[in-house]
């Protein structure tokens, strides 16, 4: 906001310049081997400036420049990998696969009638690794989610590919959506179908980032005796980044599984950025090596700074579109006989779809917030 004039005249003003990012794009897409750099520098930040602009706003989205570098960088690994492809169908889906993951759904078909609009006449291939979705496939399958469901059986494993995808390009990663949207499901497949389709063991370093102060989280130095104690995340921190043992495929992934806030967030700061260093009050500096990633699991980032936010890869998970049929078909499989699940699936569909609706369509009063659509139907299931 303004100033009021007499308190400007106590301040010296100083001017910053906004970055030229056509200029800082079509620089790095030299750097990368575009030809086309300049045509495809200038349509890739007109397509972040209607982006920002047109979706909708979200705590969890980001336009900026952090966001186009991750997608640049993206771009060259696409053109490395496949350089018989022409720049502007590289360039397409290096932009689809670094946003779609992290929009909600009524924002996809928005962003890519932009791209569609910027890139006219193209048609985006479809990446992807298949033997890992062929593992995630298996992996969800052996848990109980059927592909009954087909279109929620597809979403979810894309969800997968989507997270790993945006690991591989990010060493922080945000899976972020309400409870009930399977985030802690997507987490555990990830680590089974690396495990089946790499022969990748995967370790998970799980942690509540709000259950400890903060120098119980990251340490504390005795102002008198100058004496170091460990914190929580410091010691798991110090001990996933140990070297691998020589020929050994391992990923380790530490996942802050709770609310993300300034409180204890900004401290991380210096590892999700380029600098991948973790600094304690005592000087020491630990470095997040190539083996080793950040997942946070949160519900919304509304206490997050854009600086965090930025440093992050995203992929949104959303509730409603899983819905509460699979979680009654794995129960009715699991808990009765083929022919009593076989009557329930009859019953299910014919009432309870029906009656769910008429709950909480219903009028309610302000005071009581958004009706929680899956909790009142699992809290049945468990009973």
């Amino acid at each position: 906001s303004e100033l009021p004039d007499n308190l400007k005249a106590l301040f010296r003003p100083v001017t910053m310049i906004v970055p030229d990012l056509v200029m800082i794009c079509e620089n790095m897409l030299i750097s990368e081997g575009f030809v086309q750099a300049r045509a495809l520098a200038r349509k890739m930040t007109v397509l972040y400036t209607l982006a920002k602009a047109q979706l909708s706003k979200q705590h969890f989205y980001d336009f900026a420049l952090r966001a186009l570098k991750a997608a640049l960088v993206t771009a060259g690994a696409f053109r490395s990998a496949s350089p018989e492809l022409p720049e502007e169908v590289i360039l397409m889906r290096a932009l689809r696969d670094m946003n779609i993951p992290k929009l909600v759904k009524q924002d996809v078909p928005l962003f890519l009638g932009l791209l569609g609009d910027l890139f006219p006449g193209l048609e985006c291939p479809q990446g992807g690794n298949s033997q890992l979705k062929q593992a995630v496939e298996e992996e969800l399958t052996s848990k109980g989610f059927r592909s009954k469901y087909a279109d929620l059986f597809d979403l979810q494993v894309n969800k997968v590919i989507q997270l790993y995808e945006t690991m591989e390009s990010r060493h922080a990663t945000m899976l972020v959506g309400p409870t009930g949207g399977g985030k802690t499901v997507i987490i555990h497949t990830l680590a089974a179908a690396q495990k089946a389709a790499f022969d990748r063991v995967v370790k998970l370093f799980v942690m509540n980032p709000k259950a400890q102060s903060t120098n119980e989280l990251y340490g504390v130095l005795d102002p008198v005796s100058r004496d170091w104690t460990d914190g929580l995340l410091s010691k798991i921190f110090r001990d996933v980044n140990q070297p691998l043992h020589a020929g050994k495929s391992e990923r380790r992934y530490v996942v802050f599984d709770g609310d993300v806030d300034a409180v204890w967030v900004e401290n991380m700061n210096s590892v999700m950025d380029d600098n991948r260093l973790l600094t304690l009050s005592n000087g020491e500096r630990i470095r997040l090596e190539k083996h080793c990633a950040l997942l946070f699991e949160v519900d919304d980032l509304q206490y997050a700074s854009p600086a965090t936010i930025s440093r992050c890869g995203m992929v949104y998970v959303d509730p409603r579109n899983l819905g509460v049929g699979p979680f009654f078909d794995k129960w009715v499989r699991v808990k009765n006989s083929e022919a009593t699940a076989e009557t329930l699936d009859y019953l299910f569909d014919k009432y309870i779809p029906a009656c769910i609706d008429f709950c909480f369509k219903q009028k309610r009063t302000d005071d009581l917030g958004a009706a929680p659509s899956l909790a009142i139907p699992r809290t049945d299931l468990n009973l």
